[in-house]
């Protein structure tokens, strides 16, 4: 069932759109792009991977290439709707961070984990 409701996308889906922002890729390409866009903090599996790859899917913000000569690999790329929805996470994240810094909030000691 697809979900097409407002709201954020997960962390990974959010991932995979950005990654698939470059060109398009195959699984394997995803799984180490993602993990070296990440600094190494998101390490997908197959199957995380694979589910938000159906998800995105469904909702139309990827989609699977024609089949890539004798290549056994599947290729996604990413369509209008996902740009425009990437578009949307990463301008939602910038207000973010320029908010927290306007608050000043990275120089918090609680928020750092110093002890005041």
């Amino acid at each position: 069932m697809s979900r097409k409701v407002p709201g954020f996308l997960p962390q990974v889906s959010c991932s995979i759109l950005l990654a698939l922002s470059l060109r398009p890729r195959h699984g394997y390409e995803l799984m180490q792009q993602i993990e070296e866009d990440s600094l190494g903090k998101i390490k997908l599996g197959p199957g995380a991977l694979y589910g938000s790859i159906r998800q995105l899917r469904e909702d139309d913000m990827i989609e699977e290439m024609p089949d890539m000569g004798n290549d056994r690999r599947r290729y996604y790329r990413i369509t209008p709707a996902g740009r425009k929805r990437l578009g949307a996470e990463l301008q939602y994240f910038e207000k973010s961070v320029s908010l927290a810094r306007q608050r000043q909030v990275f120089d918090n000691p609680i928020i750092r984990g110093v002890a005041a």
